[in-house]
């Protein structure tokens, strides 16, 4: 019950920055917009090529999008915890009770609403361009994104407390990215790749989760491919909480 409260309390402590300015919801949709608005397009010739995933472009497309939205979204959360070590706000959890697995779970429970609300946006705002979606997939869907963000948002924050500087920080988690979102398959389906840049994506676990994204907006909710993904983001989800919540439990010990 105390993890409860603690974790309660720090996520309304951090939503409440966070509708100071909710301005930051509508900045992090100006990236997977753009390439909704001038990169999708380039993809319905392709449509018709062998090899190219069935659904169209755009159902092929957006699910890249979102796990783009989820990626991204939590890389950059790491600089929010950098500033708050400098302002010495880190370092007065010390005289505080709150449980330090609590610190982690608030902020990324915040993190990951912002990303929800993102994704379910960029799902609105595609259905114009012939996007075709069930409730149940939706559901689906952000689930993998949340999955997606408690993964990240961990990572991040545990290479902020031990980085604590945005010149170290920014390119390193920006350069380990990059090829993260490149292996995916979310810019171009991994189907076109030859056979050894496929084989260096099977180890992309966000590969897992695109594969999973198409066939949950085909409407294949059975698909193998679906549980996969649900079941390896769901194992390294854990495996970064517990990796947040030790960094985090030495920097305010």
């Amino acid at each position: 019950m105390k993890l409860i409260r603690d974790t309660w309390l720090v996520l309304v402590h951090h939503l409440l920055i966070f509708v100071r300015n909710p301005a930051w919801v509508i900045i992090g949709l100006v990236q997977p917009m753009l390439y909704l608005l001038l990169f999708a397009p380039l993809l319905k010739s392709l449509a018709a090529t062998p090899g190219f995933p069935p659904g169209g472009a755009y159902n092929v497309f957006v699910p890249g999008l979102l796990v783009q939205q989820g990626l991204f979204g939590a890389a950059g959360v790491g600089f929010s915890l950098i500033a708050d070590l400098r302002g010495g706000v880190v370092e007065r959890m010390r005289v505080t009770p709150v449980s330090r697995f609590a610190l982690l779970l608030g902020r990324s429970i915040r993190d990951i609403l912002t990303m929800l609300m993102q994704s379910l946006l960029l799902i609105v705002f595609s259905l114009p361009f012939g996007l075709t979606i069930s409730f149940q997939g939706v559901v689906i869907m952000l689930g993998l994104v949340a999955l997606i963000g408690l993964m990240m948002t961990s990572i991040a924050y545990a290479l902020a407390l031990k980085l604590k500087s945005e010149d170290s920080y920014a390119p390193l988690i920006f350069t380990s990215s990059l090829p993260l979102l490149l292996l995916s398959g979310t810019l171009l389906p991994m189907q076109f790749a030859p056979n050894w840049l496929r084989d260096i994506a099977n180890a992309n676990p966000l590969r897992y989760a695109v594969d999973a994204g198409r066939a949950i907006f085909t409407d294949h909710l059975s698909d193998p491919s679906v549980g996969k993904a649900l079941i390896i983001l769901g194992i390294l989800a854990l495996a970064g909480v517990v990796t947040g919540a030790r960094s985090f439990g030495r920097a305010v010990a």
